[in-house]
């Protein structure tokens, strides 16, 4: 039997606004998405990726169908259970990183487990731990404005999965980043979901990462045109901590 997907949705559609106003942003979605997988949602602006990424991560309610991550049913959640729900086992990578300023690289990461209840003494050696297995042991003290690019996007990938989450979302992760290492952070969450057993779904319209994805699902005007699946890029690349933080499914601060 094939395991159950990580996400599945059903003829989802959403709409923004009334009457003369009303933009169909979803039109009737269909899409399932794979464990172990990385899946690119991609299309021309405006097509509803980043719309049907936040119905997925449950951020946004749809206006109909059924949405099913991880085995549940979003819709038949009330608001303060997909919070937790989200809290417990979803990550979010965002493409202008989301850091904190005043914070160090460290203090971000374990920004998710001290929301979540977790002693400071507790959160910062398991935060140490995946940021020194990220190849980020020299700069963990660091503010994020002494980080470069890439630097910034690993510590925000590492905030991601500090609660090890089952899914990871990701908003335009490389637009920001120039080309060699935009192609680093897509080694690092093929690693993620292809060593972990987790789903990992990335929407992007930067074409020189589309070889890094299992399947590439294609939108337009708010319509699914296309899922097709692919051998993805061979991994020779991939950086040892990138590699060593993925090695276990239970615990990537480990």
């Amino acid at each position: 039997m094939s395991p159950e997907p990580a996400v599945l949705c059903r003829g989802i559609t959403k709409e923004f606004g009334s009457a003369g106003t009303l933009v169909r942003a979803l039109r009737g979605v269909d899409l399932e998405i794979g464990v172990g997988e990385l899946t690119l949602l991609v299309g021309p602006s405006g097509c509803g990726k980043t719309t049907l990424l936040s119905v997925i991560a449950g951020i946004l309610e749809p206006t109909a169908g059924e949405v099913s991550v991880l085995g549940a049913k979003l819709e038949r959640m009330s608001s303060g259970q997909k919070v937790r729900f989200r809290g417990a086992n979803i990550g979010f990578v965002f493409q202008q990183f989301n850091l904190l300023p005043a914070l160090s690289a460290v203090e971000n990461v374990i920004v998710p487990l001290i929301l979540a209840g977790w002693p400071r003494r507790r959160a910062l050696p398991k935060a140490q731990t995946l940021l020194s297995q990220m190849g980020m042991a020299e700069r963990m003290h660091s503010l994020p404005s002494k980080l470069s690019g890439g630097q910034q996007q690993r510590l925000a990938i590492a905030r991601a999965l500090i609660h090890e989450p089952r899914l990871l979302v990701c908003d335009e992760p490389t637009s920001a980043l120039d080309a060699h290492t935009g192609h680093t952070i897509m080694e690092l969450l093929r690693a993620v979901a292809v060593k972990s057993g987790r789903a990992v779904v990335v929407v992007t319209h930067d074409s020189r990462v589309f070889g890094f994805g299992d399947r590439i699902v294609s939108l337009e005007d708010g319509r699914v045109t296309s899922s097709q699946r692919q051998k993805p890029f061979e991994n020779e690349a991939v950086p040892a901590g990138a590699a060593a933080a993925t090695t276990t499914s239970s615990s990537p601060g480990a």
